[in-house]
């Protein structure tokens, strides 16, 4: 039986620091739900805003994977692995914390606002030997298509051979895409037992009759494949596959 959660983009929790404006599909630092703590092991949706010149010092994480969309300007990375990366929109970044790493991300720009998803989904194999990575999207395959971004880890028993996108420690796949009006997007999950959650970035989509707006997301349980419809032009999504319960490795 088919399941879904929505998540109206108004119900979010929000935060705003003066150089940080943050809207949070799931409970995060100050924001508690206990209802919206996470979705299977999607822990984290943050819809961030930075102001120029200003940042995330430097601070800890473990046992994590973080994945960074810049969906306006560029964010500067460092971290005690020693990279010093400039990560923009149309660029991913992942980041498999594991045993520990330190890192900051700054908008090194005075003048423009920095626009990205922060997203955090908890790893199948624990305390790992932390990496990085950074990939440029083609935009494409993103045009009434959807591209892949992340994909699970070689080794994994979910694992293909893949030159689009990046991986994580998990059996889980992300995709994004941008339509024009009218078009049908059919999307088959790649793993028995996973769930679907949809945000929309921008625009409109259809799902069973139930409209999708700006920010919205929608987690779907229960099914092997969904079926969209954009309602507007440029209509951008993001899908990601992910298991509803954490096997750990």
């Amino acid at each position: 039986m088919t399941n879904t959660i929505l998540h109206k983009a108004n119900t979010r929790g929000h935060a705003d620091h003066g150089w940080l404006n943050s809207f949070q599909s799931f409970s995060f630092a100050g924001y508690y739900n206990p209802q919206r703590v996470q979705f299977g092991v999607l822990r984290v949706l943050n819809d961030d805003r930075v102001e120029g010149g200003k940042g995330f010092g430097s601070h800890p994480h473990d046992n994590m994977e973080i994945i960074s969309i810049p969906l306006e300007g560029s964010l500067v990375h460092q971290d005690n692995m020693g990279h010093k990366e400039v990560v923009s929109a149309g660029e991913i970044q992942v980041m498999s914390t594991g045993s520990g790493v330190f890192h900051s991300e700054y908008n090194n720009d005075p003048d423009k606002l920095v626009k990205f998803l922060q997203i955090w989904v908890y790893p199948n194999k624990l305390n790992v030997t932390p990496r990085y990575d950074q990939v440029r999207l083609d935009p494409h395959k993103e045009h009434n298509a959807l591209q892949q971004l992340i994909y699970p880890y070689p080794g994994s028993t979910q694992a293909k051979p893949s030159n689009d996108g990046t991986w994580i420690y998990q059996d889980a796949w992300f995709h994004m895409g941008t339509f024009d009006a009218g078009r049908k997007i059919a999307y088959d999950l790649k793993k028995p037992g996973n769930g679907i959650y949809l945000f929309v970035i921008d625009g409109a989509f259809l799902y069973n009759g139930q409209r999708l707006d700006t920010r919205d997301g929608l987690g779907i349980t229960g099914t092997d494949s969904i079926d969209l419809e954009a309602a507007e032009q440029g209509s951008r999504i993001l899908i990601m596959d992910v298991p509803m319960k954490n096997n750990i490795q």
